[in-house]
């Protein structure tokens, strides 16, 4: 006695050795023993042998029309020994145990077209299910056949022309069940390329500069860039006129210049200085359309060569400080004694006198610790330089806090020509040292500012946003609490209203403040802690996209001067190593044992665009420096 029985979904023959009634002891052509459950068994024979009777039924099986049994079924339940009866029998003739066999194998190799109702029992599927998922089947072998195209396709490093819309998409936010990401797994398989390279072999990626732009306006600004639909006018202000000449010290590129400053000597001694900040706020309130789109934005998006500006172009250049020029601004004034101890402060809403807008181009070479000590040379406002300059670092010292860091370097960039084609657009990156007097100077006033104006806000109890930096970690937070980096009691941001939005709210709220009416952002405000939420993430993204795209421009640097080795200095922590002319810092995948300080030669082994990737090997070492800041570890490490 032979039986066919099911295990694990599939069937199978063996032969009976014993019959317990309710399990059976059967032994496989392979000679392998089991023990099975007589429930799962489906039919008993005789002969010929299980071997040869499951080769015969999947012969018989083979050779049967689905469609056709489908059409011979009624829509009542049955059994396949039955149906096979039907099918097979001639004259009440039942069928054979190997075509019965066969018809049950047919039927449950068929889902689509007969749905099971037991062990050996089936229906078939009604007309209406059976055309729809027959679709399905045939949807699902296009698909499969459109993958493997397109697949073909990338591997030939031809775009499909279903990608062009989904690229983005395909290296942001893959979706697994589209059918372009499964053709595009495949064709990295093959190719052995990451999809972001594969892309870029096929065309689908203008340039890296255009793929790092693209995927960081798709998180940040997927509405786009531009001020649509953004109306505002400028109101005629009422305000008083300052008796000042004011000059604003910047960069040379910078456009949005937030604040100025000035000097008037005192009869009897000392100084009435003005630290005078642009007033935004004036013009418009949160609720308006600039308003919401500020909110919208939180801040400025800085890169080199561009930006993002956080207010719309024309209202940035009506209260921008430019010179010469008449502009609304909330200034602090600070009475001064000769021996620079501030003796008063005072803070009003005023229209000020802009004379100049110095660059620290200009002023670096002519106003340096250098020609201090040498004895200044005449240049436009070299008096009241000097002065402020004196009165930092005495505001510096009383604080017993550098306002800016010695030793460290910023770096200017500067583009000429088109960023997406590399042939054509060339990158300078000039460094420029930190902690100069000009610095100093800037770091010192701007510090005064939003000191005062933090304590002021914190005494009539009107709510702010301040910036707090407490046991080394810095934050933002509604509660006037130190500032243990700059050594002040508290520390609001209000001196780039232009560029910040959390300094566009404590502005409002300084307004409110010195007009004696009630503050825009009430104590508990959900609108205030919801916008300082918001600003820090937004913010973060934006510096990330900023190093992101430096580190981008210090790479097409490498390439474009050809540079095949890079002179670095050792940095404390285990192989990094910061390099001497480019603000990047790199991990040493090898390295010899390096001190601190260690100058060491590098040779450029590889560096990619797309992933912004820089490998490099040590070649020999240079010496050592006098001393490292360790704050400079923690920046652009790779």
């Amino acid at each position: 006695m032979h039986v066919l029985f099911e295990d694990a979904g599939a069937f199978k023959a063996a032969s009976v050795l014993a019959d317990n009634v309710t399990s059976l002891q059967v032994e496989a052509s392979s000679g392998k023993r089991a023990k099975i459950k007589a429930a799962n068994v489906v039919l008993r024979f005789d002969a010929p042998s299980p071997e040869e009777f499951l080769a015969k039924a999947e012969a018989l099986a083979g050779e049967m029309q689905i469609s056709f049994l489908w059409e011979c079924a009624d829509d009542a339940e049955f059994s396949f020994v039955d149906f096979a009866d039907a099918y097979f029998g001639d004259s009440g003739k039942k069928a054979a145990p190997a075509e019965a066999a066969a018809i049950l194998l047919a039927l449950h190799a068929a889902p689509v077209y007969f749905h099971r109702k037991g062990r050996g029992r089936f229906r078939r599927a009604p007309p209406e299910i059976l055309t729809a998922a027959l679709a399905g089947i045939e949807k699902k072998r296009q698909q499969a056949l459109a993958i493997e195209r397109m697949s073909r396709e990338l591997q030939d490093f031809r775009l499909p022309e279903e990608f062009a819309p989904y690229v983005e998409t395909l290296l942001t936010a893959p979706d697994g069940n589209r059918p372009e990401t499964k053709a595009l797994n495949a064709a990295c398989a093959a190719t052995r390329l990451t999809p972001l390279h594969l892309l870029q072999k096929c065309g689908a990626i203008p340039s890296p500069y255009a793929y790092h732009l693209r995927c960081f306006l798709r998180a940040c600004f997927p509405e786009g860039t531009d001020f649509e639909n953004v109306d505002f006018s400028v109101p005629e202000l009422d305000l008083p006129r300052a008796n000042v000449r004011a000059f604003s010290i910047d960069d040379a590129e910078t456009t949005e210049i937030d604040d100025a400053c000035s000097i008037h000597p005192l009869p009897g001694g000392g100084w009435r200085i003005g630290v005078h900040i642009a007033a935004p706020a004036l013009g418009f309130t949160p609720d308006s359309p600039v308003g919401v789109a500020a909110r919208r934005r939180l801040s400025t998006v800085y890169m080199p060569g561009s930006k993002i500006t956080m207010l719309p172009e024309a209202l940035i250049g009506e209260y921008s400080l430019n010179a010469p020029g008449e502009c609304p601004a909330l200034s602090l004034y600070l009475t001064v004694s000769p021996d620079f101890e501030i003796t008063a402060t005072e803070s009003l809403a005023e229209r000020v006198s802009v004379v100049a807008n110095l660059r620290l181009q200009d002023l670096d070479p002519v106003f340096n610790e250098k020609t201090i000590a040498d004895g200044l040379p005449d240049f436009p406002f070299r008096d009241e330089l000097l002065t402020l300059w004196k009165f930092a670092r005495a505001c510096e010292a009383r604080r017993g806090k550098p306002s800016a860091a010695q030793g460290r370097h910023d770096y200017i960039f500067s583009l000429e020509g088109d960023p997406n084609a590399p042939e054509e657009c060339r990158v300078r990156i000039v460094p420029r040292k930190r902690g100069t007097p000009t610095d100093t100077l800037v770091s010192e006033l701007m510090i005064a500012a939003n000191g005062a104006w933090g304590a002021l806000l914190a005494e009539k109890r009107i709510p702010a946003i301040y910036r707090v930096q407490m046991n080394g970690k810095a934050r933002m937070t509604t509660s006037p609490l130190p500032h243990e980096g700059l050594g002040v009691k508290c520390y609001a941001w209000a001196s780039s209203p232009l560029r910040r939005y959390v300094d566009l709210v404590n502005q409002w709220q300084l307004i409110a403040c010195l007009s004696g009416v009630p503050p825009r952002f009430s104590a508990r405000s959900e609108e205030l802690f919801s916008a300082l939420r918001d600003f820090e993430l937004t913010y973060n993204a934006y510096i990330d996209f900023q190093r992101r795209m430096e580190r981008y421009w210090c790479l097409r640097r490498i390439v474009q001067e050809n540079l095949k080795t890079l002179d670095a200095t050792a940095l404390r922590r285990e192989n990094l190593v910061r390099l001497d002319t480019l603000p990047i810092v790199l991990r040493l995948a090898s390295a010899p044992d390096l001190k601190p300080g260690m100058r060491v030669r590098l040779g450029v082994e590889s560096l990619d665009l797309l992933t912004l990737q820089l490998d490099c090997r040590t070649i020999d070492t240079l010496g050592e420096t006098d001393g490292m800041d360790e704050a400079e570890e923690a920046e652009g490490v790779d």
